[in-house]
């Protein structure tokens, strides 16, 4: 197994009597891109405000590379690069000389050549003397990230970096994570609402609703396209439900109510049913999946942490 980063146990936050995070545990380790994933208001944001030492949890324990956060504050957080929520620039100054103001802030010994090199590796290359006034969000998105390993930290927090981008801004910060990790081998949590940005980018994830930690695991695993909830609309429910459980060994799950049926099933046997019902004189309206853990997620937390996003 490798190194431990991140190691989170059962944590909780307070503000008076709402309980923003009431029991999240997880841990992430060396080189993932670590989905942390749930609805809006599921306590993200919170979790990771406590990560990085700007509010003190309730309860619980944050280890961050084999440390207590607590006890080695200042030695935890000069390995980490994050940016929470999105990132704030000086509009009237220009890329390259924000990026200067805030290694100076950090402390670091950054050198010209070495922003200039962080500006092309987040594709800004020919617009680091343009006022960042003038960039379009995806774009200080871009820079934000640029500003955030600027003093090479080992573990990147992104904390909803997609937030308000269009599709081809999405595209550009999802490849900049994957340079991240493959190009400069950072440790990368990130954080979304959005079931499909994980899957295509993280290989490990968390899911968090109501403050609490649900699953934890390898995002392939647990998005298993071969495990399937499948609705199929037809005339006759009660026959069709009839039907199926005598012919086969489906699992049919649910209540049957307006003309749909809900079976547990691997995707390769779709056809297989479909034919099992028309050559039985039903007529199949419509036929609808989802894996599994969508369907899970979709009852658990609402429709919000499956929004479509390219």
């Amino acid at each position: 197994m490798s190194e431990r980063i991140i190691e989170v146990k059962h944590l909780s936050k307070q503000f008076g009597r709402f309980t923003a995070v009431e029991d999240v545990s997880f841990d992430v380790y060396r080189g993932d891109v670590f989905g942390f994933l749930g609805p809006n208001g599921a306590g993200k944001s919170t979790t990771i405000r406590a990560m990085l030492s700007l509010i003190t949890p309730t309860s619980g324990e944050i280890n961050l590379f084999g440390k207590s956060l607590q006890a080695n504050r200042s030695h935890i957080l000069a390995k980490i690069g994050c940016i929470v929520e999105k990132p704030d620039f000086y509009k009237y100054l220009s890329a390259e000389k924000n990026l200067e103001i805030f290694a100076r802030i950090s402390g670091s010994a950054v050198s010209k050549s070495k922003i200039h090199e962080m500006i092309e590796f987040v594709g800004l290359k020919g617009r680091e003397k343009d006022k960042v006034g003038h960039f379009s969000h995806g774009m200080k998105q871009r820079l934000g990230i640029a500003q955030t390993i600027l003093h090479d930290p080992d573990l990147i927090i992104l904390d909803e970096p997609n937030t308000g981008l269009d599709p081809q801004g999405s595209i550009d910060i999802r490849n900049l994570i994957l340079k991240l990790k493959n190009e400069q081998n950072k440790t990368i949590l990130l954080s979304s609402h959005i079931l499909s940005e994980i899957e295509i980018i993280a290989n490990r994830m968390v899911i968090i609703a109501k403050g609490n930690s649900i699953v934890q695991g390898n995002v392939a695993e647990l998005l298993n396209s071969q495990d399937l909830i499948v609705y199929f609309e037809v005339d006759q429910p009660e026959k069709a439900s009839h039907i199926i459980s005598e012919d086969l060994s489906a699992d049919i799950i649910g209540d049957i109510e307006k003309n749909i049926i809900q079976l547990h099933i691997a995707h390769q046997d779709i056809p297989r049913i479909n034919s099992l019902l028309t050559e039985n004189g039903l007529n199949v309206y419509g036929i609808e999946s989802k894996r599994k853990l969508e369907d899970y997620f979709l009852k658990l937390v609402g429709k919000d942490v499956l929004e479509k996003h390219v």
